[in-house]
C-alpha cells in the first residue's frame, strides 16, 4: 500500500499543474458601451497552454465560400446571450439579438523562418481553437450588436500572440507568403480602419448602418466538423438555442466556389456573391453602378452581361462592357479583378494581391457564355 502513495501524490501534483495551466476563463463580457482596448476584455477568445481557445458557449462556424483576404485563413465564432436566439431570415444575415458578438480571426499557417504559408483553408482544429506554434495570428475583428446597432472593432495581435489591441486607425502588416512551389511573395496585409469596416459592412446605403455579411442562410447551410461530429450548421444553431424560426423544407444554399464537382455557373455566382454582392446589390453601396452581383439577382443585364459601365472612369481599362459574353479579355469585371491599382481594383478593400484562382474561375465562367455582339 505505501508504494502507491508516491504515485497518488504525483497524480495530484499533475492535476494541480493542469489546473494552473488552464484556468477557467471568466464568462464572455458584452460591453453595452465603450471601446475596450484589449481583445481579452471581451473573453470571447483566450490564450492558454499555447493555444487560442473559445470560451464557453462561443460557437465556431464557417461559410461555403469565404471573402478573399490575401489567402488568410479565418476562425469565425458567434456568441449570444442565453435565451435570446437570432431569428432566421431567408436572404439577409440572421436577425441577431442585442448582445451578439461575432468574431473573425485572420491567421496564416507558419512556414520556414518568418514566412507564412499560402495554403487551402482547412479551418480551425476540431475544438474550434488554434495551436499558436503552428499559426501566425494577424488580427481579430469583432462585430458587436448594441442597442443602437452594430459596431465593428479591429484588434491587432502582438508578436508574442498573447494579446490583440484595438487599432481603430487600421494597420499594415508586412508578410512573406510562401507557396507550395517554394515561390515567395511579399505583401502588406491591411487591417481595415473603422471607416473601411463600414465601407464593406454598410450593406444598406439608405440606412447607413452596418450589418454582418457572412452569416446568411445560403452561406451557413452545410455541414461543419464540430468537436462531437459533423452537423448542418443551421440545424446545430437551432439545437444550441442560437437560431429560431427556421422553416421546414429546403433552405437556400450556395455551393463552394472551389468545388470542382459543382456547376461552373453556380461556383462563379457564389464567388461573386460573397466577394462583391454585399456592395453590388439593390441596396448596397455600389447599387448606383447598376451591376448587382448578389445571389438573388438573375437579370443578365444587372449581372453585367452586355452592360455599359456607369461612372467607372479609369476602371474600365478601355473595355466597353462589364461582361462581354465569351470574351473575358474584353470584360471590365476581369480587368478590375486582375488589378492591384487602388483606383481600379475590385474589390476595393480587403486585398493587396490578386486572387489568381478566383480570377481564373470568373474568366472560365465568362468564356463559357454564348458569345454575342453587344449592341451600342
Amino acid at each position: 500500500m505505501p508504494l502507491h502513495r508516491p504515485l497518488l501524490a504525483l497524480a495530484a501534483l499533475l492535476m494541480l499543474a493542469a489546473c494552473a495551466r488552464t484556468p477557467a476563463p471568466e464568462p464572455v463580457h458584452f460591453f453595452a458601451e465603450g471601446l475596450p482596448e484589449r481583445l481579452s476584455d471581451w473573453n470571447v477568445l483566450y490564450v492558454a497552454d499555447g493555444r487560442l481557445r473559445l470560451n464557453a458557449q462561443v460557437l465556431p462556424y464557417d461559410l461555403d465560400s469565404a471573402l478573399f483576404s490575401d489567402h488568410a485563413h479565418k476562425l469565425r465564432t458567434v456568441w449570444m446571450p442565453a435565451g435570446t436566439p437570432a431569428r432566421y431570415q431567408p436572404d439577409e444575415a440572421m436577425d441577431f439579438p442585442v448582445g451578439t458578438i461575432i468574431s473573425k480571426t485572420f491567421y496564416y499557417p507558419r512556414g520556414e523562418g518568418d514566412t507564412v504559408l499560402r495554403s487551402d483553408d482547412a479551418g480551425p482544429e476540431p475544438d474550434g481553437g488554434l495551436t499558436l506554434g503552428k499559426v501566425r495570428l494577424v488580427e481579430t475583428r469583432l462585430l458587436v450588436r448594441r442597442a443602437s446597432g452594430w459596431i465593428a472593432l479591429p484588434y491587432v495581435w502582438n508578436a508574442e500572440q498573447s494579446e490583440a489591441r484595438l487599432m481603430r486607425t487600421g494597420e499594415l502588416v508586412p508578410l512573406t507568403l510562401a507557396g507550395a512551389d517554394g515561390k515567395r511573395q511579399q505583401l502588406e496585409y491591411m487591417v481595415p480602419d473603422e471607416n473601411q469596416c463600414a465601407g464593406c459592412h454598410g450593406t444598406d446605403l439608405k440606412s447607413k448602418q452596418i450589418f454582418p455579411i457572412g452569416p446568411k442562410a445560403r452561406h451557413l447551410n452545410h455541414d461543419f466538423a464540430y468537436a462531437d461530429g459533423k452537423a448542418n450548421q443551421l440545424r446545430h444553431w437551432q439545437d444550441v438555442g442560437y437560431l429560431a424560426d427556421v422553416p421546414a423544407g429546403e433552405l437556400p444554399r450556395n455551393v463552394a466556389w472551389n468545388d470542382a464537382q459543382a456547376p461552373l455557373e453556380a461556383r462563379a455566382r457564389s464567388y461573386l456573391d460573397i466577394n462583391c454582392g454585399h456592395c453590388h446589390s439593390q441596396k448596397g453601396a455600389a447599387r448606383t453602378s447598376g451591376m448587382w452581383l448578389d445571389a438573388n439577382t438573375r437579370d443578365p443585364l444587372r449581372i453585367g452581361r452586355c452592360k455599359l459601365p456607369i461612372a467607372a472612369g479609369q476602371g474600365t481599362g478601355n473595355r466597353a462592357w462589364d461582361i462581354a459574353p465569351g470574351k473575358p479579355d474584353d470584360s471590365i469585371l476581369t480587368y478590375r479583378m486582375e488589378s492591384t491599382d487602388p483606383g481600379v481594383m475590385m474589390p476595393e478593400l480587403g486585398r493587396s494581391i490578386v486572387h489568381e484562382e478566383g480570377v481564373e474561375l470568373i474568366r472560365q465562367w465568362i468564356a463559357a457564355m454564348s458569345a454575342q455582339e453587344c449592341g451600342a
